[in-house]
């Protein structure tokens, strides 16, 4: 009974595979389909072609034309304008046009010149025998010089003044002694400052003050001995 039951499975599972290789041996064939021809009404694009016109080229590539909206000027700027092309001569028009326009004394336009003028402090009587004359530069020291001369001799032919009172005794004579400082320049810094004293044999100042002289300009004083 066993055998027989064997021999049943045994033959269902042959005919089972038997039918599952017919299976695959079997295909649907599916028959192509032709597609449509293109007609002559089927519209045709064309690529685009770029315009080179207005674009520069480099090469093979093409160069885009950009444009910023601003034209360059035609003509140069300058800063002096057209009368002045030289920047010391437009300093030179502005300083003259300021000093023009702002109205000085004459004190201040002679502490920046310097006097133009001889100057005279006056004449001084004195019975002393001799006097000593001290000058010194009252302002910046920057190189001052002065020559002093009495009634038209010269007595320091060259004077370099500085911070500190120097000079030298002068007897006086009988009747009028001019004393004159003249200006030999104006130092760096310019004008010629100097400041002076006249003291006597008895230290009595008889005679003190300030000058500011352009270049060849002098200051004068008189000691008229009794």
């Amino acid at each position: 009974m066993k055998l027989f039951l064997s021999f049943i499975i045994l033959f269902g599972i042959t005919l089972s595979v038997s039918a599952q290789i017919d299976s695959q041996k079997k295909s649907i064939a599916i028959p192509a389909v032709e597609s449509k021809k293109e007609t002559d009404n089927t519209p045709k694009i064309a690529p685009v072609q770029p315009d080179n016109t207005n674009n520069p080229t480099f090469g093979s590539l093409n160069v885009p034309n950009l444009s910023t909206g601003v034209e360059a000027p035609k003509k140069q700027f300058s800063l002096f304008g057209e009368k002045f092309g030289n920047p010391g001569e437009l300093y030179t028009k502005q300083l003259d046009d300021h000093l023009a326009n702002t109205k000085l004394t004459p004190e201040e336009v002679e502490a920046r010149n310097g006097s133009l003028t001889d100057q005279y402090f006056g004449d001084f009587k004195s019975n002393a025998k001799s006097v000593n004359v001290s000058y010194r530069d009252h302002g910046y020291v920057d190189g001052d010089l002065i020559q002093v001369l009495v009634n038209d001799d010269v007595v320091q032919a060259r004077v370099f003044l500085n911070g500190g009172f120097s000079g030298f005794k002068l007897d006086l004579q009988k009747g009028f002694n001019k004393i004159d400082f003249l200006a030999l320049n104006q130092g760096e810094s310019g004008p010629n400052t100097a400041e002076f004293r006249v003291v006597d044999d008895k230290g009595n100042l008889v005679s003190a003050n300030r000058w500011n002289l352009a270049t060849g300009v002098k200051a004068t004083i008189i000691i008229v001995k009794e």
